[in-house]
């Protein structure tokens, strides 16, 4: 049983869209990601994210809508539903979901990250 500071984790890494693996619990993962641009339209079929805002804000989009998520928020994207993260400026970004969700679901491209680094 080991504490966790968020703050000193991010500064580990400064690249976009990849995600890092911060702690595990009962079969899911909690992972730190950093991004600026646009991610890929994708879902996950058979699991639901988190995505807690730490530091920034940005705006996910949904094919019906926009939603703008800032610090101190967090957004639940339900399986199956598409999806689009996009950010302005960097944002830092808490996930948590099943330890089997790739980041890019049911996209596979150069963003894709089978394998994650724990930090």
């Amino acid at each position: 049983m080991e504490k966790v500071n968020i703050e000193e984790k991010l500064s580990l890494f400064q690249d976009y869209f990849n995600p890092r693996i911060v702690g595990e619990l009962n079969g899911q993962q909690v992972k730190l990601v950093k991004f600026q641009g646009e991610f890929v339209w994708h879902k996950h079929d058979n699991e639901d994210e988190l995505f807690f805002v730490i530091k920034g804000n940005f705006k996910m989009e949904f094919r019906d809508k926009i939603v703008d998520i800032s610090e101190n928020e967090f957004l639940i994207v339900p399986k199956g539903v598409e999806h689009k993260p996009m950010a302005e400026n960097e944002v830092s970004i808490m996930l948590f979901e099943p330890a089997s969700t790739l980041n890019t679901g049911n996209t596979k491209g150069v963003l894709t990250r089978a394998i994650l680094e724990k930090i």
